[in-house]
Parts: structure tokens; C-alpha cells; sequence
């Protein structure tokens, strides 16, 4: 692996314990989960004498509970108390609740299993905020993606294990509570044992007065969420995916006897698909975003997970077989639509819930980020809390289908897809750009870590075409406001793109005074602000190809704000659909999938700025391509 490799952090004992006792906890549950749901679901009618599915969803139910109850108590915790600390402490009370699981196996008492997942619930409960709030703790910014993307794939991993092993254990029919509580015994004292490894994170509001009434901490925490917007629409968007895959993820054992007629062995198969998808979707995460926390991905998961859930809902056979094993399932031809749907809907799930992790966590303020991952699992519990009522009314009541099931949830994920990147542009804008320099072009970058990860800077480049902004935007970390002339700024599509990318248009002096002065109003205010100003010093589009000459405003600018000025040149656009090289009538798709070279120079230190100096330099940086 490249010493730039997510999994480079596996050597790294700030993240590796932490790693390995999160990923055994969720093997951990879902070991005691899956056992228990095939006894229910296979043996339900001995076991309860109730309605498979009610039960099923039933059990989800009692697993979310807690977040609900509790989460505003413990992510005050999370915040105010030093969390490896805390780490142990619920590692030590799993160990607890897998004596009592063990119990309840032996003694096939349903009513004591369903409290044993009330209370694996409950240390879901206690962990969450501790777990995202420890994150950006020891990782570094660049690292968080990845981070994010490593834990969300440990975990479903651990899911997808615990999914195979809990039915096997529950299958045995020799002293099987035996091998069900021996199994969860040792893995509660793994995950404690790698717990102790786990390096201090301090306190992030040590003098945290903790406020004992949940009803009135909930929605203090609720508020928090609301101090942000784009934090508190990216909650939304991960408790709408919570929605989503507890509906799908919930219904698969149904799904895989009701609807398809297997086994045990299908629906861990069923499971498994799911669960690599969402694995390999977020590991494909830190790639896609170039290690920035690239929120363009999430309308692209949104579209993947709408489509292949219609299409799940169509590839669905209209009448079940009868004791269909994994290996019969995928020999008959037609079934391998439902494979890669299922795989499909868990990569781009994936693709969808990563950057939006990473997003809350690096936008929410230190001192009460754990409290907002608090108010997130409050959030997720109320919307599963929903997902399961509504399965369990479709699924009863209402006389419908688990695959229709599936088509109203795939259908109403398209609806709130479009409210929350309504609500918050800065997804679609992201997506279009993300789309740009991904599938358009392919965008080679040198340089990068010549831009200042912090303070007031500006950049500045040669001007090829009209979407120039759109590719230093996109491949820059750091949010960039961009100076552009008002008539490019105001053309048609492209308005709403630069609106809301927060561009700032500019007009000659004899053109407009007022959106000229305008114009140095938002720069000054950009860089007193501490963040990146772009400027294009030709002033126009080149229209020959060549660098034309830098005007001096750069050098006023300068003298007001003395900063330093980074060089960037681009090159591969002239020629394109978006260049001048041809007049409008002629200018249709050209050089698609064309290499694009962004060329990062290092920064010229502001006594030294001059629009000669800057012109030489960036130059220098294109060399004698166009």
C-alpha cells in the first residue's frame, strides 16, 4: 500500500484498537441478532406463535429504542468525560449483557432475548457518540474520509460475519446455546481486551453540567443540530439512509423465505451481498473524493439507491419456491438481476453515507460534536422507529408485499433525495462538479500541498474556459470563492452552479461601478475571513489559447490585503466545448474523457507579488501546453 493508503492506519495504534473493538462490538450484536431472527423467522411458530415478520420487525424495534431514550444523556457524557475511559466501561457492561443472552438461549425464553437486545441496543446507545466523536480526535483531516470510510466497512464487515455465524451457531443442533453464548462471551472480552490499547481522548467540554431530564437534553441536542444548516440537512440525509436500509436490511430474512422460498443459507447470502456492497462503496469513498470529504458522492448514492431499489422491486419473482438453498438460487440465470441489485443498492449506500459522516463530524463544533452525533442517533432511532411501524402496517394492515414494500421505499427516497438538495444546493453543485471532473475529463493534479490548509490566500490562474472554477473547485480541499467576470457569471445553467458555489461576480469599471465595488467588498470580507479567494488576473477567457497579460488589480488587492498568492496553471481545455477556440455554433462536445493538468506552483510571498511575477509563474507551470 502506498504510504497515502486508508490502511495505513491499521499500524497505527491511534486507530487500530479503536478499529478492532468497534468492529468486534457490531459482530458482537449481530451474532446475538442474527441467531435470534433465525429462530424467530424458522422457528417462530415453536418458539412465539406470532406473525414471522410482525416479530421480526418487532425485535428492530426494541433495538432502536434506546437511541431514542437515551442518546441526549450519553452524548453529554461522551463530551464532558475522557472517552477510552468510557470505551471500557461499555465493553465491560457488553460482557454483562452476553451472560444474560446466554440465559435466555438455554432457557428458549423469548421475552428475556428481546430484553437482551433492548439492552445491546442501549450500548449502541452509550457508544455512538463516543465512537464519531473520537474520530476526528486522532485523525487528521485528510485522513477522516478514509477513517470514516475504514470504520464503516470494519463494521458491516462485522455485521456480515456476525449475520453468517449467528444462524450457523443457531442451526446446531447439539448444544447449540452453548456455542451461541460461548461465542458472544469471547468476542465481549476480545473487544475489552483490544479496548485497553485504546489510546486517551481527552474530555472536549470537560466543565459540561449534565442535564438529567432526556426530554429536555433531547432537544437541546436537537438544537444543536440546527445551529448549522448543512450539518443539520446531513443528519437528515443519514437518518433518511437509516430509514432506508432498515427497511431493506430488516426485511431480507422475510425477503429471502417468503418472497424467494430459501433457506437459512440464502438469507445470509442475501445479507452478505448487501453488506460487501456498503463495504465496498465506502471504501471506494477515499478514491473518488481524492481524501476530501467530497459530498458530491452523496446525490450520486441517492440516484444508485432509488434506481436498483425500483429495480429490486421488478426482478422479484411473483411466486416463492420452497427450501431454496444459496447455491440453487444462483444457479437459475435470472436471479443474478436480484444479486447485483442487492450488491448495488449496499455500494451505492456506501457512496451516499460516508461523506456525509465525515461531514457532520468535521463541521460540528469540537466542544459539542459528540452531543451532536448525540442528537444524529436520536434522529436515526426516530426514523428506524418509523421504518419499522410502516413495514409492520404495510406488511399487515395494509395486505401488501415485501417487494412493494420496497417500491414505496425506493420511490419516497427519491422524493426526499430531491427536498434535501432543494434545501441544501451545495450537494447538487457538488455532484455536478464531482461529475465533471470524473467522468468529462480526468483531472491529473500536482502540487496540491502548496496551498496553505489554513489562513487567507488567494489563487490565481490562467483562464482556458468556462468551467475553470468548476475543476480548481473541485480539486482544491479548501472551499474556494471565486472572483468571475458578472456576464460569464450571469449565462444560463451556469448561474445557479456559481450562486451557489458562492462566486463572486466582477465588471469593468466602465461597465458597472456598483457590482465593482460590490466585488471588492466580498474579497476583502473573504480573506478577513481567513479562507481561500481565487482570481483570474487575464480578466477574460483567453480566446487564442495563450496566456494573455495579468492585469494589475491583483497588485491593489494585494496592497490592502497583504497575503500570500499561490500560482495555478491549467492545461487540456483549449479546444473544448467550454473553450472560445470555436465560435458558438460549432462548439459541441469535444475532447471528452481528455486529460486536464492542474499544475500547483508554490506560494509567492506577498512583498513579492506583482501581476508580471504571477504571469512568469504560472507560465512557467503550463509550459507549452494549451
Amino acid at each position: 500500500m502506498s504510504e497515502h493508503s486508508q490502511f495505513r492506519l491499521f499500524s497505527e495504534r491511534r486507530f487500530m484498537p479503536f478499529f478492532m473493538t468497534q468492529g468486534l462490538g457490531a459482530f458482537n450484536d449481530n451474532i446475538f441478532k442474527n441467531a435470534l431472527a433465525a429462530l424467530l423467522v424458522f422457528q417462530g411458530s415453536q418458539m412465539a406463535g406470532l406473525n414471522t415478520d410482525q416479530i421480526v420487525n418487532l425485535s428492530a424495534l426494541l433495538f432502536i429504542l434506546p437511541f431514542f431514550l437515551f442518546s441526549a444523556l450519553f452524548g453529554q457524557f461522551a463530551d464532558k468525560f475522557e472517552k477510552s475511559v468510557q470505551v471500557r466501561r461499555v465493553k465491560l457492561f457488553e460482557v454483562v449483557i452476553m451472560l444474560l443472552a446466554t440465559l435466555g438461549f438455554w432457557l428458549d425464553s423469548v421475552p428475556l432475548l428481546l430484553f437482551v437486545l433492548f439492552l445491546l441496543g442501549l450500548q449502541s446507545t452509550i457508544f455512538g457518540p463516543i465512537k464519531y466523536g473520537i474520530l476526528p480526535q486522532i485523525l487528521r483531516t485528510e485522513e477522516l474520509v478514509g477513517g470514516n470510510a475504514l470504520v464503516e466497512m470494519g463494521t458491516f464487515v462485522a455485521i456480515l460475519a456476525g449475520t453468517i455465524a449467528g444462524p450457523q451457531l443457531a442451526g446446531i443442533e447439539v448444544g447449540w446455546p452453548y456455542w451461541v453464548g460461548a461465542a458472544c462471551l469471547a468476542v465481549a472480552v476480545t473487544g475489552y481486551l483490544f479496548s485497553l490499547r485504546i489510546p486517551r481522548a481527552e474530555a472536549a467540554a470537560p466543565d459540561l453540567q449534565i442535564n438529567w431530564n432526556v426530554f429536555s437534553e433531547t432537544l437541546r441536542n436537537l438544537k444543536f443540530l440546527n445551529e448549522n444548516k448543512v450539518v443539520l440537512n446531513s443528519v437528515l440525509g443519514i437518518s433518511w439512509f437509516w430509514f432506508f436500509g432498515a427497511t431493506f436490511l430488516v426485511q431480507i430474512p422475510s425477503y429471502s423465505q417468503n418472497v424467494l422460498g430459501g433457506d437459512e443459507t440464502l438469507m445470509s447470502g442475501l445479507l452478505a451481498l448487501f453488506i460487501i456492497g456498503i463495504s465496498t462503496g465506502s471504501l471506494l469513498c477515499e478514491k473518488l473524493s481524492g481524501k476530501q470529504i467530497e459530498i458530491g458522492l452523496v446525490p450520486f448514492g441517492a440516484i444508485g439507491l432509488t434506481l436498483f431499489g425500483l429495480d429490486l422491486f421488478f426482478a422479484s419473482p411473483e411466486l416463492p419456491g420452497s427450501g431454496v438453498t444459496l447455491g440453487q438460487f444462483l444457479s437459475h440465470g435470472g436471479n443474478w438481476r436480484i444479486v447485483a441489485d442487492l450488491l448495488l443498492i449496499g455500494v451505492f449506500g456506501g457512496f451516499y453515507i460516508v461523506p456525509l459522516y465525515a461531514l457532520v463530524q468535521s463541521r460540528s463544533a469540537p466542544d459539542h460534536r459528540s452531543r451532536v452525533i448525540a442528537g444524529l442517533n436520536i434522529l436515526n432511532a426516530l426514523f428506524m422507529v418509523v421504518a419499522a411501524v410502516m413495514a409492520m402496517l404495510i406488511l399487515g394492515p395494509a395486505g401488501l408485499s415485501i417487494p412493494e414494500l420496497f417500491l414505496i421505499t425506493a420511490l419516497l427516497n427519491a422524493v426526499v433525495a430531491v427536498y434535501i438538495f432543494t434545501l441544501v444546493p451545495e450537494f447538487l453543485i457538488r455532484f455536478l462538479i464531482w461529475m465533471l471532473i470524473h467522468t468529462i475529463y480526468r483531472v491529473r493534479v500536482s502540487g496540491l500541498e502548496n496551498i496553505p490548509t489554513e489562513g487567507p490566500v488567494i489563487i490565481v490562474c490562467n483562464h482556458v474556459s468556462f468551467v475553470d472554477p468548476l475543476i480548481l473547485g473541485g480539486m482544491i480541499r479548501r472551499p474556494v470563492r471565486f472572483v468571475m467576470y458578472w456576464k460569464i457569471y450571469d449565462m444560463p445553467v451556469l448561474k445557479f452552479i456559481f450562486k451557489n458555489g458562492k462566486a463572486i461576480p466582477i465588471a469593468g469599471r466602465d461597465e458597472n461601478q456598483q457590482v465593482l465595488e460590490q466585488a471588492w467588498t466580498r474579497m476583502h470580507e473573504v480573506l478577513d475571513e481567513g479562507d481561500v479567494l481565487g482570481i483570474f488576473p487575464e480578466g477574460r477567457i483567453t480566446r487564442t489559447g495563450d496566456i494573455q497579460d495579468f492585469r494589475p488589480g491583483i497588485e491593489t488587492m494585494i496592497a490592502e490585503k497583504p497575503v500570500d498568492v499561490v500560482p495555478i496553471a491549467l492545461s487540456g481545455l483549449w479546444g473544448s466545448m467550454f473553450s472560445r477556440k470555436y465560435p458558438m455554433a460549432k462548439r459541441w462536445p469535444r475532447k471528452l474523457w481528455a486529460v486536464v493538468e492542474m499544475k500547483v506552483g508554490e506560494p509567492v510571498p506577498a512583498a513579492e507579488v506583482s501581476a508580471e511575477r504571477l504571469q512568469e509563474e504560472v507560465e512557467k507551470l503550463r509550459g507549452g501546453e494549451r
